[in-house]
């Protein structure tokens, strides 16, 4: 993942014998994790799930979904980069099937070609990103309008790589095309952490797209370099407070940064692709050395130096007030995932005018 704050094997896979601090060499550790990325194919369901959308069963991607993105990757990026058109707008939310976007979403996630073989981290980063610019004082920014698929907010350095979660997703909006970019963007997000074995995310349609004009300026988003006043003034400014804050950041168990986007390298744990509880028992129980290289300053593990903190990430640990949830949430998963739930529930929601009968989705995972 990028600068900002962002954002499942089968729990039988996801447990604590696979962490870092667990594992007595580099070369452990490296095989750990090989493991365990490539073995997220069967998720697991959490006791607390709620089961009010229809089951389906999970298929593999459609000749379609995946033909248009081979063929129409380059109209698709030049259309949602640089045409200024508002796109889906007023009662056209409902006349989209979600529980199918759902299924054809999830069917994006698995690509062994890709990073560390799914794209969930990444459509977790795009839903974030898309909603963390809200400001409560002047009720802008935010995911109603999806402006991050416009220039200059497309180009803003937080937002670097997230092409490629826009461009994944660009056939589904040709295939649901009532369905708003916001309303996309944030689905995905809420399906990435389903399917990687999280916690069930109440989710509600009826966001309208707004015009590049829309665009919120740079400087909105988190910047990992910076320590617990920052994150706090970031967070803050959304309408947040530090038990929320401390909750979102947990997304970190998913995914890596990247050099070629937000600079920094490495994932933060042994499992990017599922769910967990990681980024805090990791945050707690790793020493973690500056990071002896050519790039921004950072933190890896002493032990197996494999995996990496950002600074943002250490002020959980040395703030008081941010470390009494982070060792809440090391010591008890249901609770992170109860918090995280509804903390990310509220960030997808800042600045949207919902329509009175918009219903409110709560999907079940696939299986």
């Amino acid at each position: 993942m990028s600068t900002s704050i962002r954002l499942a094997a089968s729990r039988g896979l996801a447990n604590p014998a696979l962490r870092t601090s667990r594992m007595a060499t580099a070369a452990a550790s490296v095989s750990a994790r090989a493991f365990t990325t490539r073995q997220n194919h069967h998720y697991s369901r959490q006791k607390h799930q709620q089961n009010q959308a229809p089951r389906t069963t999970k298929a593999g991607p459609g000749p379609g979904i995946l033909g248009a993105i081979a063929v129409g990757a380059i109209a698709g990026w030049y259309f949602y980069s640089t045409e200024n058109s508002a796109g889906a707008s007023g009662d056209s939310w409902k006349k989209v099937n979600y529980n199918n976007v759902y299924k054809d979403i999830a069917d994006l996630l698995e690509d062994e070609d890709y990073d560390d073989g799914s794209y969930g981290p990444v459509f977790v980063r795009l839903a974030w990103h898309a909603s963390g610019t809200f400001d409560k004082k002047t009720r802008t920014g935010g995911s109603d309008g999806a402006t991050i698929r416009f220039e200059p907010e497309s180009a803003h350095g937080a937002n670097a790589g997230l092409e490629v979660a826009r461009q994944r997703l660009e056939p589904l909006k040709k295939k649901y095309p009532h369905i708003s970019y916001g309303d996309l963007y944030t689905l995905a997000g809420v399906v990435a952490v389903q399917e990687l074995g999280g916690p069930t995310i109440a989710w509600r349609p009826g966001r309208k797209d707004k015009l590049a004009a829309d665009c919120t300026p740079d400087g909105r988003l988190p910047d990992a370099a910076q320590g617990a006043d920052h994150v706090r003034d970031i967070f803050y400014r959304m309408g947040f407070n530090d038990q929320e804050i401390a909750a979102l950041v947990g997304a970190h168990a998913l995914g890596r940064c990247h050099t070629d986007r937000s600079g920094f390298d490495g994932p933060w744990n042994a499992s990017p692709t599922s769910f967990t509880n990681y980024f805090y028992t990791e945050l707690l129980n790793n020493t973690w050395v500056p990071k002896k290289w050519n790039g921004p300053f950072q933190y890896v593990d002493r032990e197996s130096g494999q995996f990496m903190m950002l600074p943002a990430d250490m002020a959980f640990k040395k703030d008081s007030k941010f470390r009494v949830y982070v060792e809440k949430y090391a010591a008890d998963q249901d609770a992170f995932f109860e918090d995280f739930a509804k903390a990310f529930a509220k960030l997808l929601e800042l600045g949207v005018d919902f329509p009175e009968d918009a219903p409110v989705y709560r999907f079940k995972p696939l299986e």
